[in-house]
């Protein structure tokens, strides 16, 4: 197992996610890849950019987003493992399916944050749509594994 995409998206959980990737690359010295997808802000879909204010809200948040999972990354590497960091921008399941595939990932490490009923109908399952459509295997970390680390 050369290559672990560990997908974050900042929830309690997050700590966990690391926590499991870090043991599995530890045990067979793989590159763990942490992503994080930042969602593209819905007024910026398609050939308007919105008003400035907006956008430098969002310059913003993508900034910060960076420096947490470069921070991320830079906390493993401290550890002794090769990590490197990644922020994107798409849709998250399909960003994520097609950045796996890009870097021959040999697993997919994602959590599960325990939607379900009309929040799963509205929000669904990323956990789900990666399982559904991995080239590889995954592994999900459920909200659970938060409360035990």
């Amino acid at each position: 197992m050369k290559n672990i995409v560990v997908a974050i998206d900042f929830s309690p959980i997050t700590p966990a996610i690391i926590t499991q990737a870090e043991t599995l690359a530890q045990g067979f010295k793989s590159k763990l890849w942490l992503i994080h997808i930042a969602e593209p802000e819905p007024d910026f879909v398609g050939f308007k950019t919105g008003p400035q204010p907006k956008r430098d809200h969002w310059a913003e948040e993508f900034r910060k987003e960076h420096k947490q999972i470069q921070d991320l990354a830079e906390e493993s590497r401290q550890k002794g493992f090769d990590a490197v960091a990644l922020l994107t921008q798409g849709s998250t399941i399909e960003t994520i399916l097609a950045e796996t595939k890009k870097l021959a990932a040999d697993l997919i490490i994602v959590g599960s944050n325990g939607r379900s009923g009309i929040e799963k109908l509205f929000m669904g399952s990323v956990s789900e749509g990666i399982l559904k459509d991995a080239l590889c295997p995954v592994l999900v970390i459920p909200a659970v594994a938060e409360v035990r680390s």
